[in-house]
């Protein structure tokens, strides 16, 4: 089997950020089939078509899309703001969509994990990000779903994620997106 190239894409900015926690978690629990690799995306101007019609693509831009052609996936961890998924987040997917016909999300295997220091877990921005993939035909990870609620109670003084019950979790569900990515690439 060979390794699938998969992108994190972190939702969240903030120097301290939950998502961030989640998301370097996340690549000591990675089965051996998967590379996980984080793709930057707080450098992205706003998505403004012009700059693509107009032939002033910005570098950050050009940078970003190539990064996530050559990618076999994508796990989203997000943040909920009020009831959906942050700014950052939407602008990138826009700008990895464009310019028309050249979606560089199509067809690849997607995943989302929601994170939040509520008890919700971030289940509006989980689903409202589920919503653009299907138009981009991100092809999505069903089961199992990964919602990180009371995130704050799983860290450890450092910021690290240690809590066991939801590193077993992440680790089932990195388990299940393997075979996710497996499949999608297959077809």
């Amino acid at each position: 089997m060979s390794t699938k190239q998969i992108g994190i894409i972190v939702g969240s900015l903030r120097r301290n950020s939950f998502c961030r926690a989640v998301a370097n978690a996340l690549t000591s629990l990675a089965p051996e089939n998967l590379s996980l690799r984080f793709i930057e995306i707080g450098d992205l101007p706003m998505f403004n078509q012009d700059f693509d019609d107009d032939g002033n693509t910005p570098e950050s831009w050009t940078r970003f899309r190539n990064e996530i052609k050559e990618l076999d996936g994508f796990i989203f961890i997000t943040p909920e703001y009020n009831r959906s998924i942050p700014a950052v987040i939407k602008n990138a997917i826009d700008i990895g969509s464009r310019p028309y016909g050249s979606n560089a999300w199509d067809g690849k295997a997607g995943g989302i994990i929601s994170v939040s220091p509520g008890s919700l877990g971030g289940f509006g921005a989980n689903h409202h990000l589920r919503q653009p993939m299907v138009f981009l035909n991100v092809l999505m990870l069903q089961q199992p779903e990964a919602y990180i609620s009371n995130v704050a109670e799983s860290l450890n003084e450092k910021g690290e994620l240690t809590a066991e019950r939801t590193l077993g979790h992440l680790k089932d569900y990195l388990e299940a997106f393997s075979q996710w990515v497996n499949q999608v690439s297959a077809s």
